[in-house]
């Protein structure tokens, strides 16, 4: 472990245990609070063989600072049972909301069974919270017959409504991998199905505003409490388009990484991580992976906090850059920066799995997005980075690697190759978006027939990605909301594609 890496998490650790009940100098009395506190709902995250993280934040009226809580401490009890009626209790316990941490709960559960689901509760101030579904993963070296997990990403509030979040929920998964964009922190223009906040957050209150804002809609909270989640960010939760210590309206990176520190610390508020997550400043430990027994490895990386500046500048159209333009193919670039770089290739050395999942937000293979020209925000800026990832997948013979990505609100499917036309190492999938608008099917049919590795796309759906497990394949369905500009559309299959197993090459079904 880096000696930087080594610190945040110290420190992070340090920060957490302040919040512990042991931590606590005395009792806390209190009152009875007129207004359901619990608006904001529950979730869980991070599953491990014998617990996960449970998640609550206290905001009695969502639309005011810090959502209608006083400064003062509140205590709040937690409870784990084995029925969805809690009549079976098989862990309890007390934790402390303070305004400090935005009156948020991250309860870490210990002493659970493996690979079986629970219920769990809150209750605070005379209220009880919604019940939770979760489960833990299973032991790490137990054979596992089956994982059914749903990934999603881009759920821009003022673009639609999110239908794809209620039927997520009805499927019941055994995980969630959400992949950036949960808000997005643009100011109210006017336009769109539904409003939010009028300013663009630039401070911590103008985060934790935002974030209410979402949180308060069911269909997100029915998502949240049907499974437990892995969360990752892209840009939209700190800045559009930022990477590192600068983004592309500020790049004094003083003043960004004041913005970036007040982002980070709203983001973990809002998310059931575990407290060595919490942020230090402008710096948060996010990537990570998880075993669910020895079936399947989720790799779960950050692409925003530790890449390189953006490249080719002066010759870019918008996002858009030429293909030819050498300092993308720079051997010192990185998406991931080299700590993140050296962990994720240790992963790939260790990994004991059948089927490894890299978890990230974009659609990582190049894309022609139009003749001679790429993109510069995503992997195509970062040219070595990516050839990295693939020959760390084939030097180490990386049983089944699949890439699960999202950002562009575009449906994609296809394959990954170290050269043009070569042998696929890996299948991806890009999932859409639960709400953000894409692209027409024209413009994306185009980018298909233009590049050859792509074997299917869709810009006009939003929706999220299923994808079932078992030793000999994968199965991965795109999910499609009939009409995201209206409440409670309908959702069917819009594509469902087989990757077997030994054979990364994808099969329409």
């Amino acid at each position: 472990m880096s000696s930087r890496r080594q610190l945040l998490v110290q420190a992070a650790a340090l920060a957490g245990a302040a919040l512990t009940p042991a931590a606590w100098s005395s009792a806390i009395a209190q009152t009875r609070m007129a207004d359901d506190p619990f608006g904001l709902g529950v979730a869980s995250g991070e599953p491990s063989p014998d617990g996960m993280v449970l998640w609550t934040r206290l905001a009695p009226k969502l639309r005011e600072p810090l959502g209608g809580m006083t400064p003062a401490p509140v205590t709040v009890r937690w409870e784990v049972a084995t029925d969805p009626a809690m009549r079976q209790t098989v862990a309890r316990g007390r934790a402390l909301a303070v305004a400090e941490a935005g009156h948020s709960i991250h309860v870490e559960v210990r002493g659970l069974s493996p690979g079986r689901e629970y219920w769990y509760r809150f209750n605070a101030a005379g209220h009880a919270s919604p019940i939770g579904r979760t489960r833990t993963s299973p032991a790490a070296d137990v054979a596992i017959d089956r994982l059914k997990l749903a990934y999603a990403s881009c759920q821009k509030y003022s673009a639609g409504y999110y239908s794809a979040h209620a039927v997520l929920a009805a499927d019941q998964p055994d995980l969630v991998l959400f992949l950036g964009d949960y808000i997005y922190e643009e100011a109210n223009t006017g336009r769109g199905v539904r409003a939010h906040p009028v300013a663009e957050p630039v401070d911590l209150a103008g985060y934790r505003e935002r974030y209410a804002w979402y949180k308060a809609d069911e269909n997100l909270q029915a998502a949240h409490a049907a499974a437990p989640w892995m969360v990752t960010w892209d840009d939209h939760e700190v800045a559009n388009d930022y990477g590192g210590d600068q983004d592309r309206t500020n790049p004094s990176p003083a003043t960004f990484l004041k913005r970036r520190a007040a982002a980070y610390q709203a983001f973990y508020e809002n998310m059931p991580l575990r407290r060595n997550r919490m942020p230090v400043g402008p710096d948060m430990l996010l990537y990570r992976s998880l075993d669910w027994g020895r079936l399947a490895q989720v790799q779960m990386l950050d692409t925003r906090q530790y890449r390189n500046h953006r490249t080719c500048e002066a010759v870019s159209e918008g996002k858009r850059i030429p293909a030819d333009c050498p300092e993308r193919s720079e051997p010192s670039r990185s998406l991931l920066g080299d700590p993140q770089e050296q962990w994720l290739q240790g992963r790939f050395r260790s990994t004991p799995a059948q089927w490894n999942l890299l978890a990230q937000q974009y659609l990582m293979g190049e894309l022609f997005s139009a003749p001679g020209k790429v993109g510069n925000d995503g992997w195509d800026g970062y040219v070595a980075s990516r050839r990295r990832v693939l020959e760390g997948w084939r030097d180490a013979k990386v049983s089944n690697p699949m890439v699960l990505g999202g950002d562009i609100h575009c449906f994609f499917a296809g394959e990954l190759s170290l050269e043009p036309g070569g042998k696929p190492l890996a299948s991806e999938f890009v999932g859409g978006s639960i709400s953000s608008l894409g692209r027409p099917n024209l413009d994306i049919n185009r980018l298909v027939a233009g590049n050859p590795r792509l074997k299917y796309g869709d810009g006009e759906s939003r929706g999220y990605g299923r994808v079932e497990i078992t030793p000999r394949a994968a199965t991965v369905t795109f999910r499609a909301v009939a009409d995201a500009l209206v409440p409670n559309s309908t959702v069917s299959d819009l594509a469902t594609f087989v990757v077997e197993a030994g054979n990364p090459e994808l099969k329409r079904v």
